[in-house]
């Protein structure tokens, strides 16, 4: 759980019609207190230093909880261990995603799922919108 002075901030990709829905759905204010939802394409100084931290935002979300900075899988994970089991998609998010394992192995076919769908909509890649700064180590 989170102490409940701590804010949790989701770096998502705002343009992600599933990204979008996801972040929606969890219902992680009720079980953990104060969280911020930042679209990654925005030039918001979180977006900024992550970017420059070299973690590429088109590979996957992040999320910080206080000095910790998880990306890709791990938000998925912490996202399910932090939620309470209120409503349908949140247990189902719970069961599938608080196993680290399963989580590992489906996120690949997640993130394939949203770049095919960005590339069907017709929409650049979150790297495109900040130039220079993205990070492609990570």
């Amino acid at each position: 759980m989170n102490d409940s002075d701590t804010p949790i901030y989701i770096v998502y990709d705002g343009e992600c019609p599933f990204c979008a829905a996801y972040v929606r759905m969890v219902r992680l204010r009720e079980a953990a207190g104060k969280v911020a939802l930042i679209n990654a394409r925005d030039k918001h100084p979180l977006v900024e230093e992550i970017l420059l931290g070299g973690i590429n935002l088109d590979e996957g979300m992040a999320l910080k909880i206080g000095d910790n900075l998880y990306h890709g899988a791990r938000v998925m994970n912490q996202l399910a261990l932090m939620s309470g089991p209120s409503g349908f998609f949140n247990r189902l998010h719970v069961w599938v995603f608080s196993s680290h394992a399963r989580t590992v192995f489906l996120y690949p076919f997640l993130r394939a799922g949203r770049n095919l769908a960005l590339r069907i909509l017709g929409r650049r890649k979150i790297a495109e919108s900040h130039g220079a700064k993205v990070g492609l180590g990570k």
